[in-house]
């Protein structure tokens, strides 16, 4: 099984659990919700919602190109997610590099952070920012 779908497969599994004992005890209704529940979080912490990601050197090879920043993100990480979600369409403008997939990629976020791995990193004009606000990478976009 690949690295990133373990947390999306822990909270299946352990939803579906619940809600089957929950189902056996005569709850149907709150089974099926408390499934749905963990189905949504399934979802949000899975590869599925973020653009596909690509290496790390593609990633810069193609920013220094088109002016688009570089994000290294990881899956089931909520900062990663609150960036996702707070770009909206334009995350699809981005460059993606998912740092549990790319050796380089995760090598890239070190270097940018004295030796460890936190994410959001994005990489704008080839200078590393640590989290940022999502509206400042928004702001980073080149024009379409």
């Amino acid at each position: 099984m690949k690295r990133p779908w373990i947390l999306p497969t822990l909270f299946v599994l352990c939803g579906s659990a619940v809600a089957t004992g929950m189902f056996l005890k005569g709850s149907p209704g709150e089974a099926v919700v408390l499934l749905l529940v963990f189905g949504l979080l399934a979802a949000v912490n899975s590869p599925l919602i973020f653009p596909r990601s690509i290496g790390a050197l593609e990633a810069q090879r193609l920013s220094a190109v088109d002016g688009r920043p570089v994000v290294f993100w990881r899956p089931g990480c909520t900062y990663c997610l609150r960036l996702r979600i707070r770009l909206g369409r334009n995350a699809r403008r981005l460059h993606w590099v998912d740092i549990w997939r790319d050796p380089a990629g995760a090598a890239a976020v070190r270097a940018a952070d004295d030796g460890n791995e936190t994410v959001p990193t994005v990489l704008v004009a080839g200078r590393p920012h640590v989290n940022p606000d999502p509206a400042w990478v928004r702001e980073q976009l080149p024009p379409s």
